[in-house]
């Protein structure tokens, strides 16, 4: 049985809430990622959202906000979502179909672990498996 950690690419990082939002894209840089969980504050795992490199030039940049006084828990919004480690890719396509999101933090014993992302579901996954997931991640409806 495939993994969700089997999928995911290690390494994930928190941004905790109180940072700013020049600071997520720095990381976003040096990390060569596109997306951060956002962590209550510093020493905390529980997760308040996460946060998108397209996040932060359009609910932010875009609006003529300043990045360097917008924080990561300004723009976290919603429902956190993520996926335990040994859930089977089956389960990790289910959560990201239904909430039609593209990228997914992996916890392992309450910790984070990576992140799925879709270059990963690219990687591992069968050409049926990703078009029937972006026909529904995707889809207008």
């Amino acid at each position: 049985m495939t993994t969700a950690k089997d999928i995911m690419h290690s390494g994930a990082r928190w941004i905790p809430a109180h940072e700013t939002l020049d600071r997520a894209a720095q990381l976003m840089r040096e990390h060569n990622v596109g997306a951060l969980p956002v962590s209550a504050d510093g020493d905390s795992d529980r997760m308040v959202g996460i946060i998108t490199d397209r996040d932060i030039v359009v609910g932010c940049v875009a609006k003529g906000h300043d990045p360097s006084k917008v924080t990561a828990g300004d723009l976290a919004q919603g429902t956190p979502r993520w996926i335990e480690a040994d859930a089977d890719v089956d389960a990790v396509l289910e959560e990201m179909q239904t909430h039609r999101i593209r990228r997914l933090p992996v916890v392992e014993n309450k910790k984070l672990v990576g992140m799925i992302s879709e270059a990963d579901l690219a990687q591992h996954l069968t050409e049926e498996q990703i078009a029937g997931w972006a026909e529904k991640v995707y889809s207008r409806s």
